[in-house]
């Protein structure tokens, strides 16, 4: 027991030693009395891999401008996540129970909107409303479909896509003029809408994660080596969905709309979802490695940062007449809705792993000039993903109403059949007042005096991430492609080892996984030997700086 201790110590005996021992075990026994060890960690995969994650949430969590937290979310992946592809208007067959799973919505199918829309404005004013503005629509809708001249929009199109572009047109200008009298008819009287921001097809784009969908098979092959078992080849797997969308219009204001519910009544079980675990490729969809962009329609720091009312064309849905009568519609409305309320929460700080603190509300109308159908959703969650599955029972809402003919037909110049219940709705929607909500931190994730690149001090600091921020959000493909495995490598090379003198050229021979390259692997920009601020020393400022986010 002492052997190692007699070498150093030749001249003392062994009881000093024990006497030197007793003292300082004795003394390390008092100082330890109240030691707190640390927690004892599950090493399981699962649980590391969620580990791994939390910490990666944690540093978004940390950052303290929107610009930095939407950064983060790119930081892992140099040339964008492999995404699934929402476009506006494109909706496969059959895809009601895709979109509810994925954006974890509960649809109401009642066909009404909530009742809080029927104490909005009362029975005298809406009548007297509906009197001032039905003429001027009636004008309107009788100009657009039998008076205005499109003819040269479309001269130089083939046949068959003239049919389409007049019909856009038609909605479009429908949709600017009946936006316009409404304005201008409750302005007066509505302080909120005389404040109100307005874009013409703005650009919305949202990036989530949902998790529990199935492994693709190929991917699962890939993963069955002595490393992970194919119990774990099979597991669910996270997958990244970024939707695109361009409505009409969209109207905005300072302060959010007025809950519908609650965050505890939406966390009810009774709301049901939905599951649709399939690869959503089954159902049409395809994907695409692109940069996670979130945008409400306009750049952060712009006061009028919360949704009142957007319009969205449904002319590609009604074209192809098997989708009407399978909630094509519901599925647009809950994309739109959700995308739109999404970019908005990230504005406000939240991300993928810090949830929502209290709801958003939008108010969406889908509308071919013809048809029109209103939607009002709440967001009450936006971690879909798999690391909070039994924590996380809130569900988003969506009330949606069938589709309402605003009239039946146009015949010499006169309006046959007009709908006065489509517009009570649509002003019911625009009397909506926003409310500011007290005792409430709107931007909890945030920092105190710097929410965005542009409070940011230091000049060069603040124009280098500017720069980055809006090149990634401009989706560019990088100077050089993304390397790949062709399909002879894959069959010839590592299917079946039948070129083992084949010299070694691209980077996945060497095991470099360029799928997985994150945002700062790589050089940084090169600084000229006179622009540098001691070029006498040779290795001093070489290499021009970067701002990447720590995350």
């Amino acid at each position: 027991m002492y052997t190692g201790l007699r070498k150093p110590f030749s001249n003392c005996s062994v009881s000093a030693l024990k006497a030197v021992i007793r003292k300082y075990t004795s003394t390390a026994l008092c100082e330890t009395d109240n030691v707190i060890y640390p927690p004892i960690m599950d090493l399981s995969r699962k649980a590391s891999i969620k580990r791994k994650h939390e910490e990666w949430y944690e540093k978004i969590k940390k950052l303290n401008t929107v610009e930095e937290k939407l950064f983060g979310i790119n930081m892992p992946r140099y040339y964008g996540w492999k995404s699934l592809m929402l476009e506006e208007g494109k909706v496969p067959y059959n895809s009601l129970h895709h979109a509810q799973y994925i954006t974890h919505t509960h649809v109401v199918n009642n066909g009404k909107l909530p009742e809080f829309y029927d104490t909005v404005i009362s029975t005298e004013q809406m009548d007297a409303l509906i009197e001032t503005v039905k003429r001027h629509i009636e004008n309107v809708i009788t100009f657009e479909y039998c008076s205005s001249l499109r003819e040269h929009k479309v001269a130089d199109q083939l046949e068959e896509e003239r049919k389409k572009i007049l019909e856009d047109e038609i909605t479009k200008a429908l949709v600017y003029q009946i936006n316009r009298i409404i304005l201008a008819t409750l302005s007066s009287n509505t302080p909120h809408l005389f404040e109100a921001e307005i874009d013409f097809e703005p650009r919305v784009e949202a990036f989530w994660f949902v998790g529990g969908i199935e492994r693709p098979t190929l991917s699962s092959k890939a993963t069955e080596n002595p490393d992970c078992t194919k119990e774990h080849a099979s597991e669910p797997i996270n997958m990244p969905v970024q939707y695109y969308g361009s409505p009409i219009l969209q109207l905005r204001h300072l302060l959010p709309l007025k809950e519908i519910l609650s965050l505890t009544e939406s966390s009810n079980p009774d709301l049901s979802i939905p599951e649709f675990k399939f690869d959503p490729r089954v159902l049409g969809y395809r994907l695409s490695h692109k940069h996670a962009t979130c945008i409400p329609g306009f750049w952060p720091g712009d006061p009028a940062e919360f949704g009142l009312l957007s319009y969205h064309n449904l002319n590609e849905v009604y074209s192809d007449t098997r989708n009407v009568d399978d909630d094509a519609i519901t599925v647009q409305a809950i994309y739109a809705s959700y995308g739109w309320l999404l970019s908005q929460a990230c504005y406000q700080g939240f991300s993928m792993g810090n949830d929502l603190t209290y709801p958003l509300v939008s108010q969406t109308v889908l509308t071919n000039g013809k048809f029109w159908s209103f939607c009002a959703y709440q967001l009450n969650t936006i971690m879909l993903h798999l690391d909070y599955p039994d924590e996380n029972c809130k569900r988003n809402m969506c009330w949606i109403t069938e589709p309402m003919k605003l009239f039946d037909t146009v015949e010499n110049g006169e309006i046959q059949g007009f709908n006065e219940d489509v517009l009570r709705k649509l002003i019911r929607f625009y009397m909506n007042i926003p409310v500011e909500r007290t005792n409430v931190n709107m931007k909890p994730y945030l920092g105190e005096s710097v929410k965005h690149v542009a409070d940011i001090a230091d000049p060069e600091r603040r124009s280098w991430l500017e720069t980055r921020f809006k090149h990634i959000t401009s989706n560019r493909p990088r100077h050089f492609k993304q390397p790949q495995i062709y399909h002879w490598q894959k069959i010839y090379m590592i299917d079946n080892d039948t070129r083992p003198l084949d010299k070694k050229r691209d980077p996945w021979q060497f095991g470099y996984n360029a799928s997985k390259r994150r945002m700062d692997d790589h050089l940084p920009i090169y600084v000229p030997k006179y622009l540098r601020e001691n070029p006498k020393k040779k290795k001093s400022g070489r290499w021009a700086k970067t701002y990447y986010p720590d995350a």
